[in-house]
């Protein structure tokens, strides 16, 4: 398909600043403005859809997948920079094959214990009851270490405090933390460190662990604004079922009841032998009928109008099912100054169909990316992007199905066009949804 070369122009922030100028048209055919009232309730279930998406991925959190067990992992690995002196002290000549023995089971058996806490916790949630034992067991070896084999392995204390930090309620984790302190600086007064050395040790430990009970309290607070943006999802849910059923007690009610009314009276007239009269009731009750078909077809077309945010939600959903990862930016649930209502909606078409593509096509797929930017043609058109992509094994020599066809003709109905390609580097493919966005420049 040929198109239209496109490249940003300098003065893009004017003309979006025109385009916020430019209402949108409200959606006909909704009852009580349907269409615009149901904006929040789309909003806060894709917020707290998105709020989801990233809940393993805050530290502290359970993890829903490997990839986001493996950057807990990865982070943790940025500690371990202190046992380059526990190990050089066991490489070295100054211990004894008994020394050295015991020395490499107690950093292994220390070690264990730490990731065998990071791993669990990550995959059972913060309270796990598990994490006890553990930190028993390393609050064991540490000082052990330190009293048996030297000051180089004083360091151990500070993988304890974390430990502490992490593990203990908010209102015990300080002190906890400040007690390991004072046990590495007894300890290493015990091996005659003077205060220097001692307070150049203490300083990071108390630090480690402090910082992981902020982070602790950083988690609790993530998760409840996430419980909460999950009440606010549902709340507005409940609040559209509940309008959606005052709609249609609105539009049938009064049609019920006078359908009801007239079918009694042809009743009567046929039973009196007025066929004129019972033939014109029954034809006010086809024409009540068919009137309200109309009305409530009107008001489910006005629900059932796709949107971003509420397609955003659905895609998450069905590539989870198949196991590949959805990254949206949070701004494609929001509204964009200059989209009419009728272009959104193409573009909510759009996005719906290549979630289908990748979910039935797209082999091999792991990742799927979706961004919304603003770009122009060669002409002064302004254009709103749906990009998508995914990392499959793209299309092969294959042409485009019914359903990329049917959504070029779609976008063609608006101004709009359908851009296909490989993915980057030449892996997956590529849909480029474009709609006119706002007035055109000359």
């Amino acid at each position: 398909m040929s198109t239209t070369p496109l490249d940003r122009r300098p003065d893009e922030s004017e003309a979006a600043d025109q385009g916020r100028s430019t209402g949108s048209p409200s959606g006909a055919g909704s009852p009580s403005g349907a269409g615009s009232s149901s904006g929040a309730a789309e909003r806060a279930l894709a917020a707290a859809d998105g709020e989801l998406q990233f809940k393993g991925a805050v530290p502290g959190g359970p993890v829903d997948n490997r990839r986001q067990l493996l950057v807990k992992l990865c982070w943790m690995l940025l500690w371990a920079f202190y046992l380059v002196y526990p190990i050089k002290d066991l490489t070295g000549s100054h211990h004894g094959p008994a020394a050295k023995a015991f020395g490499w089971a107690a950093l292994a058996g220390f070690l264990g214990c730490y990731v065998t806490l990071v791993l669990f916790r990550s995959m059972r949630g913060i309270r796990w009851r598990g994490s006890y034992p553990l930190v028993a067991v390393m609050a064991v070896l540490a000082p052990a270490t330190s009293l048996g084999l030297g000051t180089d392995w004083l360091v151990m204390f500070n993988y304890l405090a974390v430990a502490v930090g992490a593990v203990l309620v908010p209102r015990l984790a300080l002190a906890g933390v400040a007690t390991v302190t004072g046990a590495m600086a007894v300890t290493a007064l015990s091996l005659s460190q003077d205060l220097g050395t001692i307070g150049e040790l203490a300083l990071p430990a108390f630090l480690s662990g402090a910082a992981m009970i902020g982070m602790q309290r950083l988690v609790g607070v993530m998760r409840e604004l996430r419980d909460a943006r999950e009440t606010v999802a549902h709340l507005a849910a409940a609040e559209e079922r509940l309008r959606l059923a005052r709609d249609m007690h609105d539009l049938l009610g009064h049609s019920l009841s006078l359908i009801t009314l007239k079918s009694e009276l042809a009743g009567r007239f046929m039973e009196a032998g007025q066929q004129e009269a019972a033939r014109a009731q029954v034809t006010d009750i086809e024409q009540v009928a068919r009137e309200s078909l109309t009305d409530v077809r009107a008001a489910i077309t006005g629900y059932r109008r796709p949107t971003l945010p509420v397609e955003l939600s659905a895609a998450r959903r069905a590539l989870s099912t198949v196991g590949v990862t959805l990254e949206a930016p949070a701004a494609l649930a929001e509204d964009r100054p200059g989209l009419g209502a009728a272009e959104a909606e193409t573009l909510a078409w759009a996005l719906r169909e290549a979630v289908t593509n990748i979910v039935r096509h797209a082999q091999g797929a792991t990742l799927c990316t979706i961004g919304l930017d603003e770009t122009w043609d060669g002409e002064g058109g302004r254009y709103a992007v749906l990009e998508i992509t995914d990392n499959g094994a793209g299309p092969g020599k294959s042409g485009p199905g019914n359903g990329l066809s049917g959504l070029d003709e779609r976008l063609a109905l608006v101004g709009g066009r359908l851009e296909t390609s490989p993915g980057q580097h030449g892996k997956g493919f590529r849909i480029r949804a474009l709609v006119p966005l706002g007035a055109r420049v000359a």
